[in-house]
């Protein structure tokens, strides 16, 4: 069948790319791929999907780790084309979803404004992360990046190209936010923006013990005395873990850096601290993620699980975690505090819990062994989770 923008890609290559993503481990065709060369071609695409009644997905950088940017059966949108930043002022941007972060980052600080909330890796799609929910380090201050969402241009899925906002289609706005790409295509976003500072002064402290380490983020999420809180356990070599908070604060010189670590309980002769321009430190994953691509790693199976878990229950599932197949030199376990009244997107499933915990187990296999293991490893801690009134980040 025709659609607008042209005849759906059904050759070999094409569908494979949209039977594929980050993970690895699902593999799911569509019937065609359909890259539109414009906006006004998605909604009548759409349209016409839904009267032969084909499943339709939007996918950029393709990102997810099981599937959830795949169409099995059905179309896949190609939204890489669409990464055009229009407009910057002091107070928002307006981007294209197909837009990288780092694209948005690129056109924000010249004026000296950055989006609140960032992912730690910016080579993900403003529409990527808008329909998940997006979360980062400054989760505990700003929530998810949709709830920092003032407006969206979409496409709801009988094909009606909208114009959404709180107070303008709210129910469209609270669909297409951490809908999943089943609820909606985004196709442009109104992101707020705050100031920017121009350096980062990061912090890593370590501990030995998990509780100290929870009471630490526990205190500093409620304190809020840094900008960017994350913590992470990583295996010490000798069979046991070790953890270790990675808190940033921004600053900008002659403004002194802060060192706002009183009462906290991190082996103090353990703790280092550098500095670096926000720029640099906004994009810190940047060489990292260069070198697993030349060394092989990045295209290896990604058996990623993400949870949201209540406080009360964090230490356990964490603990059980811990105790599972081996994260692996290229893996790490990240646990992070995020306040639940910050969090205001209805999409976003949320533990009912006062504090939050995202616990996220991001793992590489590099055998089908391996991630055989891994894969019912997460069927296990997934169950946990949600008996301890937990929630899946990702469907």
């Amino acid at each position: 069948m025709d659609f607008p923008g042209g005849v759906p890609l059904t050759d070999d290559a094409a569908l494979d790319w949209a039977a594929d993503d980050f993970g690895h481990v699902v593999r799911r065709r569509p019937v065609g791929v359909l890259r539109p060369t414009s906006a006004d071609d998605v909604p009548a695409a759409v349209r016409l999907a839904r009267a032969h009644g084909l499943t339709v997905v939007p996918r950029a950088e393709g990102h997810s780790t099981g599937g959830q940017a795949q169409a099995p059966g059905g179309l896949v949108l190609d939204m890489t084309g669409f990464r055009t930043v229009h407009r910057v002022t002091s107070e928002h941007v307006v981007v294209d979803a197909g837009a990288r972060w780092s694209d948005v980052l690129a056109a924000t600080l010249p004026l000296g404004v950055t989006p609140p909330v960032l992912t730690d890796y910016l080579g993900l799609s403003v529409g990527g992360t808008l329909s998940v929910g997006g979360l980062g380090g400054a989760s505990h201050r700003f929530g998810a990046q949709t709830d920092t969402v003032l407006e969206l241009d979409a496409v709801t899925p009988d094909g009606v190209r909208v114009t959404c906002s709180p107070t303008r289609h709210p129910e469209v706005f609270d669909a297409v936010r951490a809908g999943g790409g089943r609820r909606g295509v985004i196709l442009r976003a109104t992101v707020r923006l705050v100031p920017a500072h121009t350096h980062a002064r990061c912090f890593r402290l370590r501990y030995d013990r998990v509780g100290d380490f929870l009471r630490d983020q526990r205190l500093l999420a409620a304190e809020r005395r840094f900008d960017h809180l994350e913590g992470r356990a990583r295996p010490d070599g000798a069979g046991r873990w070790s953890f270790r908070i990675d808190a940033t604060a921004y600053f900008t010189p002659p403004e002194p850096p802060p060192e706002p670590l009183a009462g906290l309980r991190h082996r103090r002769e353990a703790a280092d601290a550098d500095t670096a321009t926000y720029r640099r430190f906004a994009n810190r994953m940047a060489d990292d993620v260069a070198a697993l691509r030349v060394l092989g790693p990045w295209r290896w199976p990604h058996p990623w699980l993400t949870v949201l878990l209540p406080d009360t229950a964090v230490e356990q599932v964490l603990t059980a975690s811990l105790a599972g197949p081996a994260v692996g030199e290229n893996g790490v376990v990240l646990v992070y505090p995020v306040p639940r009244a910050v969090l205001r997107t209805p999409g976003l499933r949320v533990p009912d819990s006062p504090l939050v915990f995202l616990l996220a187990l991001l793992r590489t296999a590099d055998s089908a062994p391996t991630l055989r293991a891994m894969l019912e490893d997460n069927d296990v801690l997934r169950r946990l989770c949600l008996a301890a009134g937990g929630t899946t980040y990702l469907l």
